[in-house]
This record gives C-alpha cells, sequence and structure tokens, in this order.
C-alpha cells in the first residue's frame, strides 16, 4: 500500500477507512436506515440544467412505506462494516444524487447489482421502489403508462344501457395507469427511487427512447392532453397499489428527479448520447466479509459452522470459476441450516457442487 493511500484511509483490500468518509457523502452503503433524515434538506439545490418544474401535491406526505421487498432482496439484518464497502460505490451513488443523473451498474450476475436500489430506498427512508423489469418486448411508453380505450367504452356502454341511453361518461381517469417509470417522474417533493432492472434485455432503440425523459423530466398523457380544456386536473392511478395522483393539463412533470438505478449484465454496449447522460459503475465480485453479511442478513444459522464454512468455500470457488451468483450460496446454505447437512454423506458434496455452476458455459 502506497504512502499516498495511507493518507486517503485506504485499507489494503481497497476498502475506504470508517473514519475517512468525505462530509458530502448522504449515502454510506452499510444498509442500515438513516432515521431522522431529511433528504430534501441536505441535498444542495441541483444544477441549473438539472431544475425541473413539477408541483407537488399539497399534501404530498412522502413515498409509500416498503412493501416488503427490500426485506426480501436485502434481508432483515443486513449491514455491512463501512471499511468493507466499495468506496467507488459510494462515490457514484453520491454523485448521482448531488447531480440528479441515472446511474448505470453493471457486473456480473448475482453480484447485487439490483439490491443496490433497495439499499438506498432503506438507508435513506424513501420507501417503496419501483421497479421496470426490461424485456426484449418493452417499449418506452409500457413503462410510462397504460390507457384502457376499450374498458372505458365498455363502461359508457353499459352506463348508458343502465340509465336508458343518458349515462354520464366514466372518468377518463379511471382508465389511465402511470406505470413505474411514469410514476417515478411525478413530482413529488422527494425522489422515488427507480429501478430499470436489466437495461440490455431492452431492443436496441429503448435507451435512446429514454434520453428525452432523462433531460427533461417529464412527458404527455396524449390521451389527457386532448381533453385539457374540459379537465384541467385528471386523477390517474399509479404504480404504486392503492395510490392515485393527479395529472395536470395532460403532462407528468417531475419537481426532485428520481434516483434511476439501471442494471446491466454487460451483455450489449449502449450508443455514446445515452453513456454521456449517466454515471456509470461496476460492481465487482462481493468478497469474504460481504458474502458473510448477506447471508447472515437472510439466514440464522445458531452455531454459524455450516454458514461460515460454506461462505468460505463458496469465496474460493466464486474466485476460480471467474465469479458466481450469490443467491446460489443462499441456496447452499439454507439447505445447510435446514437440516439436508450431512458431512459424511457423499450426496452433500454433489449437492454443492452442482448449485455451483458457472451461468455460462466456458
Amino acid at each position: 500500500m502506497s504512502a499516498n493511500d495511507q493518507d486517503a484511509g485506504v485499507t489494503p483490500n481497497g476498502r475506504t477507512s470508517p473514519f475517512d468518509a468525505p462530509d458530502w457523502w448522504i449515502y454510506r452503503g452499510t444498509g442500515r436506515p438513516i432515521h431522522d433524515i431529511d433528504l430534501a434538506g441536505m441535498l444542495p439545490d441541483p444544477p441549473p440544467w438539472r431544475c425541473y418544474s413539477g408541483i407537488p401535491p399539497e399534501e404530498d406526505d412522502g413515498p409509500p412505506p416498503d412493501d416488503g421487498e427490500a426485506e426480501r432482496r436485502l434481508g432483515t439484518a443486513f449491514t455491512l462494516a463501512e471499511q468493507d464497502i466499495d468506496p467507488r460505490e459510494l462515490n457514484m451513488v453520491n454523485a448521482a444524487l448531488y447531480l440528479r443523473r441515472p446511474l448505470l451498474v453493471t457486473g456480473n450476475p448475482g453480484t447485487g447489482k439490483s439490491s443496490l436500489a433497495y439499499r438506498i430506498a432503506r438507508e435513506l427512508g424513501l420507501g417503496r421502489v419501483l421497479r421496470w423489469a426490461i424485456t426484449s418486448h418493452t417499449t418506452l411508453a409500457s413503462g410510462l403508462y397504460g390507457y384502457d380505450a376499450i374498458g372505458r367504452v365498455q363502461e359508457a356502454a353499459t352506463s348508458q344501457a343502465q340509465r336508458g341511453g343518458e349515462g354520464e361518461e366514466p372518468p377518463i381517469g379511471d382508465f389511465v395507469r402511470l406505470g413505474p417509470l411514469g410514476t417515478a417522474f411525478l413530482p413529488t417533493r422527494l425522489p422515488r427511487v427507480l429501478l430499470i432492472d436489466e437495461l440490455d434485455k431492452s431492443e436496441a432503440d429503448l435507451p435512446n427512447d429514454l434520453l428525452s425523459l432523462f433531460e427533461d423530466g417529464e412527458f404527455p398523457i396524449e390521451e389527457l392532453a386532448r381533453v385539457r380544456t374540459r379537465h384541467p386536473e385528471v386523477t390517474v392511478h399509479t404504480a404504486d397499489p392503492e395510490r392515485t395522483a393527479v395529472v395536470r393539463d395532460g403532462r407528468v412533470a417531475c419537481r426532485a428527479f428520481p434516483i434511476v438505478v439501471m442494471t446491466s449484465n454487460g451483455e450489449r454496449e449502449f450508443p455514446p448520447a445515452f453513456l454521456r447522460r449517466c454515471l456509470q459503475l461496476r460492481i465487482d465480485n462481493p468478497d469474504l466479509h460481504q458474502l458473510a453479511a448477506i447471508v447472515a442478513g437472510h439466514l440464522v444459522d445458531e452455531h454459524g459452522e455450516h454458514r461460515d464454512r460454506l461462505v468460505r468455500e463458496f469465496a474460493e470457488k466464486s474466485k476460480a470459476e471467474g465469479g458466481l451468483p450469490t443467491d446460489r450460496l443462499l441456496d447452499a446454505v439454507y439447505l445447510a441450516t435446514s437440516g439436508a447437512y450431512q458431512p459424511d454423506h457423499e450426496a452433500w458434496p454433489m449437492l454443492v457442487d452442482a448449485l455451483w455452476q458457472r451461468l455460462t458455459v466456458r
């Protein structure tokens, strides 16, 4: 380790010492909620080119609470010691917070790319994560909103039949539902956390289609824009269960730019114009301490012997194989702590070998 590294507080494993965290860091990456945090008050004003004009509703009381997905992803007690957190992650996440820029996260499958969004939301008290899972058929429109025109026609016909041909037109907002992407850009005081999962599965045009939204921070709902003179404010459904939002003049415009975490397994290259508008972070395979924290957050082994041994064995095999998905370690530890572990039986080593196979063929 060099003298410069010592002065900077970098430990031999490349991690930042706990006492060396810069004052400007808000997110610390430990997975522990920061209680009584006022993120809106802690963040400086956005850069002038990242300011947006959306007006939050007067009753804005913050994002909805987590629906249990963070616990499923992270476990109930996931924490990392500060010296085991990659300083690159902290730098890039905090830079994304300050600059109001999307974060493109790459890495091998199973390294915790998606979990980063849930860690940010839990630590900063930002509630339920909005997850947009990408497939080869995903379009920008499907993430923004959906309009059930057929359902509205049927509802109008039913109403007219019941009232002898004089039924009122059903409210158009009852048939509009914002998707995860559209919900993330609603005007709120606090930013929502949006996970765009496995972006590299998308069609070639989707990354470029996102550019305008990421720059403008707003998008139109054409069906509402056409009736805005008669209905300047329309209540629509959102991607949050049992929640609605008011859309004004047929446009959704954010106030606080969402914390956007986009994951990629590195299976494709993205256009330079898209990369220019993102901050980029690569997540390496977790080390021994990180694996132990992940397992401890999900599974409790009363004596710890099976868990600790399996963590060490998994770390060694993962290093030799060039990276294995962490959830396969969780599978093995769960089986071991549920009674399947019999060290003297030849079936157990065979089972572990089968679980810990590379995802790609050499």
